[in-house]
C-alpha cells in the first residue's frame, strides 16, 4: 500500500506539477522565502511577492541588510506580519551566526527563529535531500485519508504520528520531490470539503475513498475562539497633512502604520464626539465618519469607524502629536508606509493612494 501510494504519487506529480518560479531551485535562501510567503497564502497570489522579494533582495545578505520597515512594505498585504518580522530576525541569525549559509540538517534549521517543523523539513528535503517528511495541513489532509488516521490533528501529539508515517514511506532518493508531490496533491486534488477524488492518482487504494471518509477525514475538533474588536480611528487632518502612528508592543500589526485609535467594548454611532472632546478639539472644520469595516484575522473580529476629522489650527495638531506620540505626514507619503489592509482600503476611498 505504501510503494503503491509512493510510485504513483511520483509518476503523478513528475507529469502534473505547476510550474513554479521556487521549484527551479534548490537555493535555500528562495526555497525559505517562498516556504515563509506561502503559509496562509494561495500560490496565486504568493507567487508576485516572491517574485519581488527575490528582484529586491537575491541573496540572504540583501535581504539581512534591509530596513525592515522596507520589509513590511514589500510584504504589505499578505497578512501575518510577524512572518516578516521574524524572516528579518532569522536572515540576521544566519548572516550573523552561520557565516550567510544556511544549516544543512533538519535539527538545527529548526532552531532558527521562525522557522517551524514544516519549513524545516522542506527546505532539508528540498536543498540538502534530507528524508524529513514535510507535514502541513495538506499532508495531514492526504496521510489521514489515505492510510485512515482518525487521531485529532488539533492535538499536538498527533503530529509524531503523522510524522512517522510520513517516515516510513518517503523515498531515499530525490525526498523534496516526495513533499512536494504530496503538498500538490493536498492543493490540487485532495481539497477539504470537495475533492476530486476520480483525478486522484492514489484513490484506488485510498482508505477514505473506500469508505466514503472523505468528508470526515483528517479529524479536527479545536476551533480558535475569535474575538471582536471595536475600533474607532480618529484621523486627524490639517490641509495635506495627516497624524499616523507606528504600531509597536506585541498587538496585531506590530511596526506597520496606522492612527489614532480608540477602542471601547461595543462601538457606537456617536463616539466621535466623545473623542473630540477627549482630545480637546472644539473647532474642527468638517468630520466625516465612515461606515463600519469588518476585518476578519484568524483569531479577531476587528469592527473598525474612520473618522476623518480636518483641523483649522496647526498648533493643536503639535499638542496631540506629543501627546499621543503621533507623525505628521503629507498625503503624498503615505503610500511609501507599511500599513494595515483596512488603513490601505480607507486611504484608497478617500485619497486616492494605494490604488
Amino acid at each position: 500500500m505504501a510503494d503503491k501510494f509512493t510510485n504513483n504519487l511520483s509518476v503523478w506529480y513528475t507529469l502534473n506539477h505547476r510550474e513554479l518560479p521556487w521549484r527551479a531551485s534548490k537555493d535555500p535562501y528562495k526555497i525559505w522565502l517562498s516556504e515563509i510567503i506561502l503559509q496562509q497564502t494561495r500560490v496565486a497570489q504568493g507567487t508576485s511577492y516572491y517574485q519581488n522579494f527575490v528582484e529586491h533582495y537575491p541573496t540572504i545578505y540583501d535581504f539581512e541588510r534591509a530596513p525592515l520597515d522596507d520589509i513590511l512594505k514589500l510584504w504589505q498585504g499578505l497578512g501575518y506580519y510577524s512572518r516578516a518580522r521574524n524572516m528579518h530576525k532569522c536572515a540576521h541569525q544566519i548572516v550573523e551566526y552561520e557565516h550567510g549559509q544556511f544549516p544543512q540538517n533538519y535539527a538545527r534549521l529548526i532552531q532558527l527563529i521562525g522557522i517551524g517543523k514544516y519549513t524545516a523539513a522542506a527546505i532539508a528535503s528540498i536543498c540538502f535531500d534530507q528524508p524529513v517528511p514535510a507535514i502541513d495541513g495538506n499532508a495531514f489532509r492526504v496521510y489521514a485519508r489515505y492510510f485512515g488516521i482518525y487521531e485529532d490533528i488539533s492535538l499536538g501529539k498527533t503530529f509524531k504520528i503523522f510524522f512517522e508515517q510520513g517516515q516510513a514511506i518517503m523515498p531515499r532518493d530525490n525526498p523534496g520531490d516526495f513533499n512536494q508531490a504530496v503538498m500538490e496533491l493536498g492543493a490540487r486534488i485532495c481539497l477539504p470539503k470537495k475533492p476530486l477524488c476520480e483525478d486522484c492518482p492514489v484513490h484506488t487504494s485510498c482508505f477514505a475513498k473506500s469508505k466514503k471518509e472523505q468528508h470526515t477525514l483528517p479529524i479536527k475538533t479545536k476551533k480558535i475562539k475569535v474575538k471582536d474588536r471595536y475600533m474607532d480611528y480618529v484621523v486627524l487632518k490639517h490641509k495635506d497633512s495627516l497624524l499616523v502612528h507606528k504600531r509597536e508592543g506585541k498587538d496585531i500589526w506590530q511596526g506597520l502604520y496606522d492612527f489614532l485609535l480608540f477602542e471601547t467594548d461595543i462601538l457606537s454611532k456617536n463616539r466621535i464626539f466623545e473623542l473630540l472632546k477627549e482630545l480637546g478639539l472644539k473647532e474642527v472644520q468638517n468630520v466625516n465618519s465612515s461606515q463600519e469595516y469588518k476585518h476578519l484575522l484568524s483569531h479577531q473580529k476587528l469592527h473598525i469607524h474612520f473618522h476623518l476629522v480636518e483641523i483649522k489650527e496647526w498648533q493643536n495638531f503639535e499638542v496631540i502629536c506629543q501627546k499621543y506620540e503621533l507623525e505628521a505626514l503629507h498625503i503624498s507619503k503615505l503610500e511609501g508606509l507599511a500599513v494595515p489592509k483596512p488603513i490601505e482600503t480607507f486611504l484608497a476611498s478617500e485619497f486616492s493612494i494605494f490604488n
